[in-house]
């Protein structure tokens, strides 16, 4: 284990119960509030290689949670309810107060964020473990957590580069692998949150950040599985489809993703991040006439395009290129994108290559796809015909 950076040389590891009364001014974080809390930290520490367990990462992340952003915690300490713990890990055995004292133990003997970090004079590590004190008695709900002073820049007086969530999204996730890769799909939905309303990003790259790519040496580096899951079958099954299936229907995203090849190998992710409607998200619309009114011209418009795409040849040639399903014929915002989207860009083809040409680059397609691949099918086909055009195009000019 590498040295692990701490405000003095020693910090004293051991799990110390409380003896007397708390004498400083807290306020401790329960259930209650629990739905209003966010997780404020910077992107590098989102980044970073979580070294520690699923446990202490949520512990961690809930402590976190009890932080006010605009105000430096006294003495870097935050207070937790017992009983918020015990019910935010859902323990109920007869043995949760031993379970949690281990689990305590583990996260400051073992748990540390090893941060990599951009400076002048070149790339700069940090390992740091985050709360390196947690003291408690049997007679009161009450927990401290004191975070190490070198944590503190990374979740507090953030004005750039950060990323929140609230923390009940992780309440389910049963996983490190889970918690891992909703954080980073969380700093991806962030900036396209934000750079969609305050602009600032050309169009395609605001795109990106809803369809983040990931490079798989990246995403072994994050989940700190360099050296497990040798196997791609592996690695995919529980880094990627497990973690995506709670990440589903646990939290407020709806992930997809498809893989890419480089050669024979796969070499990076490509993740399609959708936002679930929430109940109360629009409620404040629904008797809003302007909002009404445009909501209906845009089923209209949806109808009309599953409409043209119902008719379009280029549909057949998808079906026949099992690029398209029953099911997926099914789905009119499946339709509706190829319609806007995708189906232009085959006439541009069209133009250039004929009908056989549409064809080849279908049959190419179909011969590269992923199988076992979750995916987007109309970004999918958008994404490889926009790959495709600028080289017939080059190939043209080059003939003339």
């Amino acid at each position: 284990m590498p040295q692990i950076k701490h405000a003095k040389e020693r910090i004293d590891m051991s799990i110390i119960p409380i003896n007397n009364d708390f004498n400083e001014k807290k306020v401790v974080c329960t259930l209650n509030d629990l739905e209003k809390r966010k997780v404020v930290e910077h992107n590098a520490l989102i980044q970073s290689v979580a070294k520690m367990q699923k446990t202490a990462l949520k512990m961690f992340e809930l402590a976190v949670s009890c932080i006010d952003t605009d105000k430096i915690p006294e003495n870097n300490t935050v207070y937790l309810s017992k009983k918020e713990l015990f019910s935010f890990f859902e323990v109920s055995s007869s043995s949760k107060h031993s379970q949690f004292k281990e689990a305590i133990e583990f996260m400051q003997k073992q748990a540390y964020f090893k941060i990599k970090s951009n400076k002048a004079l070149g790339i700069e590590y940090e390992s740091i473990v985050p709360i390196p004190y947690v003291k408690w008695n049997d007679y009161n709900d009450e927990v401290l957590i004191r975070f190490s002073p070198e944590i503190m820049p990374y979740l507090i007086n953030l004005k750039a580069e950060f990323t929140q969530y609230k923390i009940s999204e992780l309440q389910k996730l049963n996983s490190k692998y889970s918690i891992i890769l909703y954080r980073w799909l969380s700093m991806q939905y962030n900036q396209y949150e934000h750079y969609s309303v305050k602009g600032g990003r050309r169009a395609e790259q605001v795109e990106s950040y809803q369809n983040p790519s990931i490079t798989v040496k990246e995403l072994r580096v994050i989940t700190d599985t360099l050296n497990e899951y040798k196997e791609m079958s592996n690695f995919t099954r529980e880094v990627l489809n497990k973690p995506l299936e709670e990440i589903n229907a646990h939290t407020s995203f709806n992930v997809t993703y498809e893989k890419v090849k480089k050669g024979r190998s796969i070499d990076s992710i490509v993740f399609h991040i959708e936002k679930k409607r929430m109940a109360d998200d629009n409620s404040y619309k629904l008797d809003d006439r302007a909002y009404q009114e445009d909501k209906a011209r845009k089923a209209e418009t949806e109808d009309q395009l599953v409409l043209q795409a119902m008719d379009s040849p280029y549909t057949k040639l998808l079906m026949e290129h099992f690029l398209l399903s029953y099911l997926d014929l099914m789905d009119k915002k499946i339709l509706a994108g190829l319609q806007k989207n995708v189906y232009p860009l085959y006439d541009e083809l069209k133009e250039l290559r004929g009908l056989n040409g549409v064809k080849d680059h279908l049959s190419y397609v179909a011969s590269k796809k992923e199988a076992y691949s979750k995916r987007n099918v109309a970004k999918y086909l958008k994404k490889a015909i926009e790959q495709y055009l600028p080289t017939v195009k080059r190939q043209d000019l080059n003939h003339e």
